[in-house]
C-alpha cells in the first residue's frame, strides 16, 4: 500500500490539554471547537477564538493540521458574529471548517474562497446524489453519516471523487446527526445548536398494541454501544477513505491519548502490510478510557440487536468478576482480570432506583496476605475504605466492573505531560560545499521549500580532513529537540573543501529556526469579509408591502396547508374543501397511487423518505412516477432529481433552513417554497421573515415533532427473532408501538418504506399564538401536520386553525381548544412553558 493511500488519523480536542494529548500520540489532524458558539459541543471547555493562532502554530509546527467546528445551524440575527468568526478563523490560518448549515457553507466560500469546508456529518449526506448536489456549496469534504455501512461507502467512493471521512471509534448516536429534534422537543434544548441531552440514553419501556412488554434488563431501547472500528481499518483504508475519525470532544485527555495512540498504530501497521491484532491488552486500555461496549456500529450492516443490546447505556468499564460471598467487611471475588489497590470498581445493581454501588479498591488480600502491586484474576479479597460501601447492598453472584485504572491513566498522562512533542517531520535537505564559496543548504517539506541557507563561511582547501558526505549527514542529521529530522540527503561537494564543526551547528540552527518559522508562519489568504451579503435574495417589493400593513388588513390572510401521514386523513382533509394544498407522508409508498388518483382539486405534494442510502433514489423516482402535482424534498438528492424532472417541489424542515441565506439557497434552487427549520422560537421567526421572501416560506404550525429519525429499528431488535430489514418479518405492518419515557408519556414509533424508525412526540404543539406576527410579516402558508388523527379530529383540527387564520378566535384559544404545547423552537423563545429544560435528564 502506497503513501498515497495513506488516510488522515483525526482526532478530537475539547480543551487544550487533549490537543497536546493528541498531537504526541500521533494525531495528523485535529477538530475543535470555539467558546463562543456555533459548534455542536457546547459542553466541551472549547478554546478562546483570541488563543486560535497559538493553537494553529502549535499545530503546524509539529505538522497536524486543525479544523474548527462551526457545525451547529445560524441563525439571522447571528449572520453578523458569524462572518467575523469566518474572518478570524481564516486569519488564524485554520486548514478547514465543518459546518452544518448550508448557508454558512456559502458564507465561508465567499468571505474566505482559500479556506477549505468540510460537510459536517450534521448535514447528513448519505449517498453519492446528496454529495453530489452540495457539491457547489464548494466542499472540500464529506464527513459521512455514521449509519453507513462498508458496502455503501465503497458505492459512494466509486461514484465520486470527494474525499471522504468516516467516523471509527466513539460514540454513536441513535439518531440521525442533524435529524433529531429530542432534546430541543423534551427539554427545550436543540442538538442542531449544540445542546443535546441525550435522551437516547435514557431508559424507555416497550408498549405494544396498549400492553407493556416485559423486557427483563433490556431498559434502554434507544442507546447503541460505541463504535470501535479497529478492525475494520485495513478495509477502510483499501477504499480510499480520506480521513479516519475519532469521536470525544466531551471526552479526557487520557481518553484522547489512549485511542488515537492505538489507531495511530493500527493505521501505520496497515499501510505497511501487516495488520495489527489488538490484543485482549489493547482492548482492556481501550475500554477503560470508555466504553458503553464496543461494536462496528453500522459499519458490517444493520444488526439492530448487536447495536443496542438496551441492558446499560453508561460507561461502566471493563467487567472484572463476580461476587462469591461478604466476610467481615471483605469481598471475596473471582476476578476475571488483573486488580490493584486505588483501582475503581462498581457493583451491579438498579441504576436508576440508586442501588449501583462502588468505590475505590482499599486493599487486596491472597490467603490472608496483602498483595501489592496487580493481582492476577482468579479468587481474592477486596478491602474498601470504611463506609465506602454499604455490605447489605452485595450478594453472591453479583457482576463488578472496573471504572479506573489509575496506573494506566498516569501512563496516558505522561504521554503528554511534557508539552506537545509530535513525530519528527522528514526534511529534504540539499547541501552545496564548494571551495572558495559560500555554503548553501535548503529545506524542503512535502516538496515546499521552508529553509534556504546560505552561511558567510567560504571553505578553504582542506588539508587533512575534506568534507565528506557522511560528516554532513552526522552534523545535519543532528535535528532533536526541533519537529523536524533529516529525511533524505542530497550533498554535492566540489573541491575538497574544510568545513569546521562550528559552522555545521550554525548551519543546522539557522535550517530550524527558518523552517519553524516558514510552518508556523500565517498562510496569506484573500479575505472579504462583507462578500457574504451578495447571497441574499432581495425582498420582493409585495411581500414588502404586505409586512408592513396594518393588523387589521391581515386578518384572513394566509392558509392552511395540510400534512396527512393516512389515507383516511387525506380523504377528510380533501373533503373539507378549505384547503388548496395537501402534503402526503405515508408509510407505504404503494399507497401513494391511491393518494394521487384520490386528489383532484387540490394540489398534491407526496413525501419520498428522508434518508436516501445508496441504492435508494429509486424511491423517491418510484414516488415522482406516480404523478403528483410535486414533491416535499426532505434532502439535496430530492432536489437534483425534482429539477431534473421538472417537477415543483416544497424543501421539509429536515434541510433546516434557519436563515435567509439557506432559505436563499434552496429557493435559487427552485423550491417553490421553503419550509423554516423547528429550530427557531418566536422572535428568531419573526426575524428570519423580515430579511427573506416571507410569501416564499411554509412555517409548521401545529405537528407532533419527530424527535428520533433512526436507522436503527425498534420493531425488529425488540418483537422479532431477525436482526434487520431481510429477515425481521416486518412487525411494523401488524403492531402499534409506543415508547413510554421516565414521566409516563407514550410517544408513537413509525417505521418508513426504508425500515427506518421515527419516534414522535406524544403531544402535539402548536405555534398558534404566533401566527398573528407571521401573518403581518408576509407569511401565506402555514402547515398543521397529522399524526394518528382519525376523520372526526382531522376536521376538528383543520376548523380551529381556519378560524385561527380568519381571525375568528387566538391563539390562546387554538392551545386551550386542542389541548396542545404552546411551544415553538428552542428554550429562550417567548413561547416557552415555564419547565426545567432538563427535566428529561
Amino acid at each position: 500500500m502506497s503513501e498515497v493511500d495513506r488516510p488522515e488519523l483525526l482526532a478530537p480536542a475539547g480543551n487544550h490539554e487533549c490537543l497536546v494529548a493528541a498531537i504526541c500520540n500521533g494525531a495528523d489532524a485535529v477538530y475543535f471547537g470555539l467558546d463562543h458558539g456555533f459548534n455542536a459541543r457546547a459542553r466541551a471547555g472549547n478554546f478562546p477564538i483570541e488563543e486560535l493562532p497559538d493553537v494553529m502554530r502549535t499545530l503546524h509546527h509539529h505538522g497536524v493540521r486543525g479544523y474548527v467546528t462551526l457545525n451547529t445551524l445560524a441563525f439571522s440575527p447571528e449572520l453578523d458574529e458569524m462572518a467575523k468568526t469566518i474572518e478570524q478563523v481564516a486569519l488564524a490560518s485554520v486548514d478547514a471548517v465543518l459546518v452544518q448549515d448550508l448557508g454558512v457553507a456559502r458564507m465561508v466560500r465567499h468571505i474566505c474562497p482559500d479556506l477549505e469546508v468540510h460537510a459536517s456529518t450534521q448535514m447528513t449526506l448519505t449517498c453519492a446524489e446528496t454529495i453530489e448536489a452540495a457539491a457547489d456549496l464548494g466542499l472540500s469534504r464529506v464527513v459521512l453519516a455514521r449509519e453507513l455501512s462498508l458496502d455503501e461507502i465503497r458505492a459512494i467512493r466509486a461514484a465520486t471523487d470527494m474525499p471522504l471521512e468516516v467516523f471509527v471509534h466513539g460514540a454513536l448516536c441513535v439518531a440521525y446527526s442533524g435529524q433529531c429534534l429530542t432534546s430541543e422537543s423534551l427539554g427545550g434544548r436543540s442538538a442542531n445548536r449544540g445542546q443535546c441531552a441525550q435522551a437516547c440514553r435514557l431508559p424507555y419501556d416497550l408498549v405494544c398494541d396498549g400492553e407493556t412488554r416485559d423486557l427483563g434488563e433490556v431498559r434502554y431501547l434507544l442507546s447503541p454501544q460505541d463504535l470501535a472500528a479497529y478492525a475494520l481499518l485495513p478495509e477502510l483504508i483499501q477504499l480510499g477513505v480520506a480521513s479516519l475519525k475519532i469521536e470525544g470532544r466531551l471526552k479526557t485527555p487520557e481518553y484522547v491519548a489512549n485511542i488515537t495512540r492505538h489507531y495511530r498504530e493500527a493505521i501505520d501497521a496497515a499501510i505497511s502490510g501487516t495488520p495489527k491484532r489488538f490484543t485482549t491488552r489493547d482492548l482492556y486500555e481501550m475500554e477503560m478510557s470508555f466504553s458503553r461496549g464496543f461494536s462496528p456500529g453500522w459499519l458490517e450492516g444493520n444488526d439492530h440487536k448487536r447495536l443496542v443490546p438496551g441492558e446499560s447505556s453508561a460507561k461502566r468499564g471493563v467487567l472484572a468478576g463476580e461476587v462469591l460471598s461478604i466476610t467481615d467487611g471483605k469481598v471475596r471475588v473471582r476476578g476475571r482480570i488483573e486488580l490493584a489497590a486505588g483501582d475503581g470498581v462498581v457493583f451491579e445493581g438498579d441504576r436508576l432506583a440508586g442501588e449501583e454501588v462502588g468505590g475505590r479498591i482499599f486493599q487486596i488480600e491472597r490467603d490472608q496476605q496483602r498483595i501489592t502491586g496487580t493481582v492476577p484474576p482468579g479468587i481474592c479479597d477486596l478491602v474498601f475504605a470504611s463506609q465506602s460501601l454499604a455490605p447489605q447492598q452485595l450478594y453472591a453472584g453479583q457482576l463488578f466492573w472496573k471504572t479506573d485504572d489509575p496506573r494506566l491513566n498516569k501512563r496516558l498522562r505522561q504521554s503528554f505531560a511534557s508539552g506537545p512533542q509530535g513525530r519528527p517531520r522528514p526534511l529534504a535537505i540539499d547541501v552545496r560545499v564548494e571551495v572558495g564559496q559560500p555554503i548553501q543548504v535548503t529545506a524542503r517539506l512535502e516538496g515546499q521549500t521552508v529553509a534556504d541557507v546560505t552561511d558567510e563561511f567560504v571553505p578553504p582547501v582542506a588539508r587533512k580532513h575534506a568534507v565528506s558526505e557522511a560528516v554532513i549527514r552526522e552534523q545535519l542529521g543532528r535535528l532533536g529537540g526541533s519537529a523536524f529530522e533529516l529525511g533524505t540527503l542530497e550533498a554535492r561537494i566540489s573541491g575538497a573543501p574544510m568545513v569546521p564543526l562550528s559552522v555545521w551547528g550554525r548551519l543546522r540552527r539557522q535550517l530550524v529556526e527558518q523552517a519553524t518559522a516558514t510552518v508556523e508562519s500565517p498562510r496569506p489568504r484573500e479575505i472579504r469579509v462583507d462578500a457574504w451579503r451578495r447571497l441574499v435574495t432581495p425582498h420582493d417589493p409585495r411581500v414588502k408591502e404586505s409586512q408592513d400593513r396594518p393588523t387589521e388588513e391581515t386578518s384572513g390572510v394566509g392558509r392552511v396547508v395540510v400534512l396527512c401521514r393516512t389515507l383516511e386523513q387525506l380523504e377528510e382533509a380533501a373533503s373539507w374543501g378549505r384547503v388548496e394544498d395537501l402534503e402526503c407522508d405515508l408509510q407505504d409508498i404503494r399507497e401513494y397511487r391511491k393518494a394521487v388518483e384520490m386528489i383532484r382539486a387540490q394540489r398534491l405534494w407526496l413525501a419520498p423518505p428522508r434518508i436516501t442510502k445508496p441504492k435508494e433514489i429509486g424511491i423517491a423516482k418510484r414516488v415522482l412516477s406516480y404523478g403528483p402535482y410535486g414533491i416535499l424534498a426532505r434532502n439535496l438528492a430530492h432536489i437534483d432529481l425534482c429539477r431534473s424532472a421538472g417537477m415543483p417541489f416544497i424543501t421539509d424542515f429536515s434541510l433546516n433552513a434557519a436563515n435567509e441565506i439557506t432559505v436563499a439557497t434552496l429557493l435559487d434552487r427552485g423550491a417553490e417554497r421553503v419550509t423554516v427549520s423547528y429550530d427557531l422560537n418566536r422572535d428568531q421567526l419573526k426575524s428570519l421573515v423580515t430579511r427573506c421572501p416571507a410569501d416564499r416560506l411554509e412555517i409548521v404550525i401545529h405537528q407532533h415533532m419527530p424527535m428520533f429519525h433512526m436507522e436503527h429499528c425498534v420493531f425488529c431488535a425488540l418483537l422479532s427473532p431477525g436482526t434487520n430489514k431481510t429477515n425481521c418479518g416486518r412487525p411494523c405492518d401488524v403492531h402499534d408501538v409506543k415508547l413510554r419515557d421516565r414521566t409516563g408519556v407514550e410517544h408513537p414509533l413509525k417505521a418508513d418504506v426504508g425500515c427506518r424508525n421515527t419516534l414522535f412526540n406524544a403531544t402535539a404543539q402548536s405555534g398558534a399564538e404566533v401566527v398573528h406576527d407571521l401573518q403581518q410579516r408576509g407569511v401565506r402558508h402555514f402547515r398543521v401536520e397529522l399524526l394518528d388523527a382519525d376523520r372526526s379530529e382531522t376536521r376538528k383540527i383543520l376548523e380551529v386553525y381556519a378560524r385561527l387564520l380568519d381571525g375568528s378566535i387566538t391563539g390562546t384559544d387554538v392551545w386551550k381548544q386542542l389541548q396542545v404545547s404552546n411551544r415553538i423552537g428552542v428554550t429562550r423563545g417567548t413561547l416557552e412553558s415555564k419547565r426545567d429544560p432538563l427535566a428529561i435528564l
